[in-house]
């Protein structure tokens, strides 16, 4: 589905923040993006999800050039992916149905062929309850459960959450992975940037990628499982 060969990324004159990037996502899988603050994590989902383009290397993306991809294909490319941000990123006037909405509205989805699936979608990460409300009136869980609602609408064939746990407790966090994990379930890959050893533990069947000072610590860009990983520190 993904892959990247010798992908390097440097801003401007300095070093690179990447360097030597080389993996592959396969399809239905679920990965853990890991690795101490500042390593690059962001920078690398922002290349997954087309925000930003590398200084070299090779990027694949659904089998295409996704570095050479034009700006009239961009678009259609980024529809088949899902983006959770941290900080949630909701329209703060909007209620919670019409910031679920928005991707199928700006996909040109007529309005009575998206009430139903918008609806299900909310049942489905527990806000039915809060349909019309505004961002500003939900807690940070509940904001995060309409971000991951958001991402999922379209049904992407792939998933990139950077650090969607971070600003919850611990309960939550739980019930936001299980929302990954279901989202995976069915199909989805799934990459989830987090700190939380905790939450990795909960997923065994992950593949785990770590991330030090720009370059995963896998020279030969070989995703390891999780309990092989840790067996290996």
């Amino acid at each position: 589905m993904v892959r990247f060969e010798n992908v390097g990324l440097r801003y401007g004159a300095g070093r690179e923040v990447l360097s030597d990037i080389t993996f592959k996502l396969h399809p239905g899988r679920f990965y853990f993006l890991t690795g101490p603050s500042g390593a690059g994590k962001t920078t690398l989902l922002k290349l997954l999800y087309l925000a930003q383009r590398p200084s070299r290397g090779v990027i694949s993306m659904f089998g295409e050039d996704a570095v050479n991809l034009s700006r009239a294909r961009r678009p259609e490319l980024r529809r088949r992916i899902g983006v959770v941000f941290q900080d949630f990123r909701l329209v703060p006037h909007l209620s919670v149905f019409d910031n679920v909405a928005l991707p199928l509205r700006l996909a040109g989805v007529p309005e009575e062929e998206l009430i139903g699936p918008v609806t299900d979608m909310i049942e489905w990460v527990g806000l039915t309850l809060a349909l019309d409300q505004r961002p500003s009136t939900l807690s940070g869980g509940e904001q995060q459960r309409v971000a991951i609602a958001r991402a999922v609408i379209t049904r992407p064939e792939l998933l990139v959450a950077d650090e969607p746990t971070g600003n919850v407790d611990p309960q939550m966090a739980v019930r936001l992975l299980y929302l990954f994990s279901s989202m995976n379930k069915l199909g989805t890959t799934v990459v989830l940037a987090t700190h939380d050893t905790s939450l990795m533990n909960r997923q065994p069947d992950a593949a785990v990628m770590r991330l030090e000072r720009g370059r995963l610590d896998d020279p030969t860009g070989m995703i390891r499982n999780p309990p092989e990983q840790r067996g290996r520190r």
